[in-house]
């Protein structure tokens, strides 16, 4: 298989009528590790698809280079790279059957007969396109989305290239189909042992098939680490608010000290009382540094409980809006004085219909693994000279996750 560095990459697409170009991916740098599953997963025009166009040969470069096993291939042509790309569409002839699809790119190599027919067997065999139905001799407006997206996949495994480049190869698939495919996904790539580099929008994708993933935004890298990491961990408030179903919730507020006692208020434009949370411990120890200082409070959905359960944590009152109840688990919608929440508990019975009945009402919240951002300026001493970009650093409190994610190794 193969390693893939990426240095300094960058593209821009030119301007019409002498207008500035569009940037679309800028100074990418990351190395996908022999054998290794990597995601780039990003918003729409984030630059993604760009950056694995390029790695392909299908776009050039404006600046950088792309290694693939330690030789750089930007001039090399795409036939030429080794590489074998799965797209969105499937891409497959309509008047070829299944066979011929797989096999067409190997009998344009000048393949021997037998190893075709070899090749294309096994990969029928490894896709389940010869049991419990033999489709090799079907054409592709014979089969179902899930089958022609399994024949795209063979037409790439038959070339036994040196790494495999996916473009939304689910995106068209219905949710059940969906979900079966991408854990097929993960079983090739556990059989193959092969290099793949894997672009989506969807960030459950992501998550459950990633070694580790890029996440992009408006042509820049955000964030490189392992799913758990992301999750857990992320690098700023874009990440934090891309990655995850429900969203992070975020409320901006400052923080003060009273005693041995870190005390977050909520920022609020109107007239109800501001969200307080009482940080004590080892918590109020990480953020003594940060008094008086602006910050933002992000908390995952599942962070979020009844105070009763757990009363460890800093503890907020809430008003009740909505319950969904979602089978396993049930979504709370919370309205503070200038936000709205979301928590997300272990079904306990909550029905929809008896919350329906009642008046929206009030509750006291627990806040078990919160995670602060502090909002700098590069290059500024100070708040007061917000002349750069942003940045936005984030302050962890969770020991626990950290035990968790000391643990956590690149799968081989």
């Amino acid at each position: 298989m193969a390693e893939i560095i990426i240095e300094n990459l960058r593209k821009v697409y030119p301007g019409a009528q002498g207008r500035q170009g569009k940037v679309a991916v800028e100074g990418a740098s990351f190395t996908i590790h022999d054998r290794e599953f990597m995601v780039l997963v990003g918003p729409s025009g984030c630059g993604k698809t760009t950056t694995l166009r390029m790695i392909a040969g299908l776009e050039e470069p404006t600046s950088g280079t792309i290694r693939l096993d330690g030789r750089v291939i930007n001039e090399v042509a795409p036939k030429d790279r080794d590489l074998a790309m799965v797209f969105q569409n499937y891409a497959l002839y309509p008047h070829m059957s299944v066979y011929r699809n797989m096999a067409y790119g190997l009998e344009l190599r000048r393949i021997p007969r037998e190893e075709i027919r070899r090749r294309v067997e096994n990969a029928a065999n490894l896709l389940g396109l010869l049991a419990p139905d033999n489709l090799l001799e079907r054409k592709p407006k014979a089969l179902s989305g899930g089958q022609r997206q399994r024949v795209a996949l063979g037409r790439a495994i038959v070339r036994e290239p040196k790494a495999f480049l996916f473009d939304e190869p689910l995106s068209n698939l219905d949710a059940k189909m969906r979900v079966e495919t991408r854990a097929e996904l993960g079983r090739l790539h556990h059989q193959l042992q092969a290099t793949m580099v894997y672009v989506t929008h969807d960030q459950v994708e992501a998550m459950t098939l990633a070694d580790r993933i890029v996440v992009m935004n408006v042509g820049r890298i955000q964030q490189i680490a392992p799913p758990l990491e992301v999750y857990h961990r992320p690098a700023n408030l874009f990440v934090a608010g891309f990655i995850g179903s429900p969203r992070m919730n975020t409320l901006r507020g400052r923080l003060s000290g009273r005693g041995d006692e870190i005390i977050f208020t909520e920022e609020t434009a109107g007239s109800g009382d501001p969200v307080t949370l009482h940080f004590r411990g080892e918590q109020a120890r990480s953020l003594a540094g940060y008094v008086e200082r602006e910050i933002i409070l992000g908390l995952r959905p599942e962070s979020i409980g009844d105070a009763g359960a757990n009363e460890a944590g800093a503890t907020f009152p809430a008003r009740v809006d909505v319950v969904e109840p979602v089978g396993p688990e049930t979504w709370i919608y919370l309205s503070t004085a200038s936000n709205q929440l979301i928590a997300r508990v272990l079904e306990r019975g909550v029905q929809r219909q008896e919350f329906r009945a009642l008046e929206p009402r009030y509750g006291v919240y627990t806040v078990l693994a919160p995670i602060l951002f502090l909002t700098l300026w590069k290059n500024s001493p100070s708040l007061a000279g917000k002349t750069d970009p942003p940045l936005d650093v984030p302050i962890y409190l969770n020991t626990q996750i950290d035990a968790l994610l000391n643990g956590l190794s690149i799968k081989s």
